[in-house]
């Protein structure tokens, strides 16, 4: 006789969802809301579940026409990461507050309150957690390797928002998706499973806020140039903002000393690491001086660097004299690490600077005010999606070449005539550098008309940097209220 383990399937537990009424005061007026908040269980061709996403979902109450309010579907990246930064950060309605200038929090209690610059006054919002993060899982016999991957990931957040707009009748309405960081990434991926086919999905724009799209941009491997070019204007800003430049007072502002170091990295920068061997002694040394110039470090430590320094080691070596290490999430944090000699710093500054609001202002709000209290593990930040995840898209692995769906929203602006693209950047931000955005932004193919490229003095998340915020939020407003013109 089989044990029960054998012959059983898993038992699946019913989804959970609480429901609360609220009201808040945004963009100076009282919005009256209703909030979702719990599982939705999908199910493969069988009709067997196989995975519950967890989700926070806004609703506004006194919409009568739901046709013309837009939705907007929120996720972070990763991968592995929970939507806890954009929903405690950005959009939601209510938000952490944490120190501008890039201190850091220390211990609870921590400042959680009402975010007037939510968008929910104009826009339905739908917070939604990718499986293996926040309370999302697998369920009955699958296993977390079907959903951690670039298409798979795609393919069942693409299939919750299908069975969403279906249950709450909102297939007419404009719909977006907003991501952060790999959230770029995975927010082209869905465009493409929800757009293209017979039974489309048609969206009318996506929020990208601090993108990687094209991978070839951002990684540092051997025999790659492209990064060192990319970067070169993030660590221009970085040593701008900590004063470690040997002139500074020769530039006027941030702006325009950035359009100069843009100009030198895409010419005489580029033509150097390109021709490798080939530059003359004075090219070479009229590089090393400029790098010099525009970084800070050591014309000794960009020769015997041979004019190529990836981003951990500019964070450590850019004010070692000072024993400091800058931040790579947000290069205004500073750290200090136990060996000042090594060449990685131990970990994050601006991670470990605000990891403990995050998580503890997303399991109080929830438990609190929206009636979800589970003792499992709310995953912020989840290394085993991490390290299981399988980069492999159609033809285009990760590990043999490059990773770029930026592609697939030139596509989606050329078959949806009303598809728009809102990209924010931080100068600061050393994870998704935005010149490397800007080069996958300015491709051929994309039609530049219908992208609006706004920047930040601030890092990865420019909104916990309060005129970042304010910024950030009138900016993604204007763009959103745009649809209407």
């Amino acid at each position: 006789m089989l044990h029960a383990t054998e012959s059983e399937p898993k038992a699946v537990k019913p989804p959970i969802v609480a429901e609360t009424t609220h009201e808040a005061r945004i963009n100076g007026k009282k919005v009256e809301y209703t909030v979702l908040a719990g599982d939705t269980h999908l199910h493969n061709k069988q009709g067997e579940p196989i995975a519950s996403i967890f989700s926070t979902a806004y609703f506004r109450d006194d919409v009568r026409d739901k046709q013309s309010r837009p939705i907007i579907f929120v996720f972070n990246g990763g991968p592995g990461s929970s939507s806890v930064w954009l929903h405690m950060g950005v959009f939601g309605p209510k938000h952490v507050v944490i120190p501008s200038d890039a201190e850091r929090v220390g211990a609870p209690p921590y400042v959680v309150e009402s975010n007037s610059e939510s968008l929910l006054d104009i826009a339905d919002l739908v917070f939604m957690d990718p499986v293996g993060t926040g309370y999302s899982k697998v369920l009955g016999e699958s296993e977390p390797d079907a959903f951690w991957g670039v298409k798979e990931d795609a393919e069942i957040l693409s299939e919750f928002i299908r069975v969403f707009i279906t249950r709450h009748q909102r297939w007419n309405s404009p719909k977006y998706l907003a991501g952060e960081s790999y959230g770029t990434t995975r927010a082209g991926a869905m465009v493409r499973e929800l757009q293209e086919g017979w039974g489309s999905i048609d969206l009318s724009g996506v929020f990208l806020i601090s993108s990687i799209l094209d991978f070839q941009a951002g990684d540092f491997t051997p025999g790659n140039d492209l990064p060192f070019i990319t970067f070169l204007p993030t660590y221009a800003a970085t040593a701008w903002y900590h004063d470690a430049l040997p002139n500074k007072a020769q530039f006027t502002d941030l702006p325009s000393f950035i359009d100069t170091v843009r100009e030198f990295a895409v010419n005489e920068y580029a033509q150097v690491l390109l021709k490798g061997q080939w530059a003359s002694d004075v090219e070479r040394n009229n590089a090393i001086e400029k790098l010099h110039q525009f970084t800070g470090l050591s014309k000794q430590y960009i020769e015997q660097s041979n004019m190529r320094i990836d981003e951990f080691l500019f964070m450590k070596e850019l004010l070692r004299d000072q024993g400091k290490v800058v931040g790579r999430l947000d290069s205004r944090y500073l750290g200090e690490d136990a060996s000042i000699v090594s060449n990685r710093f131990e970990a994050d500054p601006s991670a470990y600077a605000i990891d403990g609001a995050y998580t503890a202002a997303i399991q109080s709000y929830m438990a609190s005010e929206l009636g979800v209290l589970r003792e499992e593990r709310y995953n912020i930040l989840s290394g085993d999606v991490f390290s299981g995840w399988n980069w492999l898209y159609g033809s285009s692995p990760r590990s043999q070449g490059f990773l770029n769906v930026a592609p697939f929203l030139a596509k989606a602006q050329r078959q949806n005539k009303d598809f728009r693209i809102f990209v924010a950047n931080g100068y600061y931000d050393l994870a998704t550098p935005f010149f490397a955005t800007e080069y996958s932004m300015s491709r051929d193919e994309m039609d530049p008309a219908r992208i609006t490229m706004k920047y930040y003095e601030a890092g990865h998340m420019m909104y916990i940097h309060h005129p970042s915020l304010t910024a950030l939020a009138e900016d993604m407003r204007e763009f959103l209220t745009a649809q209407d013109d």
